[in-house]
């Protein structure tokens, strides 16, 4: 299986939901099993909820600040092209001032409640 940045960026936006009300900014890239690679583009603001599963963000382009509110305070991490962010599911996290050609794969993998 094979994904692109080019191939899946013409998906996003998406349909409108409550959460994404001017379109879904993630288009679904593959999926196998309990895996599935999302392209995320947030645009300006990122109104993403915390998910049911694990996952992993790889930075294609673009810089901004990740926001991950720990039960022991929040957390913000600086990052940039070919990083890569971890957050466990179930926590709340965001992507803030970011670039505006700011890019990521997003893994979701394992079960819902994600892995102990």
């Amino acid at each position: 299986m094979r994904a692109t940045v080019a191939e899946n960026l013409p998906k996003i936006p998406g349909a409108p939901n409550e959460i994404w009300p001017q379109g879904v900014r993630s288009a679904v890239a593959l999926a196998h099993g309990s895996m599935q690679l999302r392209l995320f583009a947030p645009g300006a603001l990122d109104r993403q909820q915390p998910h049911t599963r694990d996952e992993i963000y790889v930075v294609i382009e673009g810089r901004g600040a990740f926001v991950i509110d720990h039960a022991t305070g929040t957390e913000r991490v600086a990052f940039g092209p070919h990083d890569v962010l971890f957050v466990a599911a179930g926590v709340a996290h965001r992507f803030v001032d970011t670039t505006a050609d700011f890019k990521t794969w997003v893994v979701f993998y394992g079960p819902e409640g994600g892995e102990q």
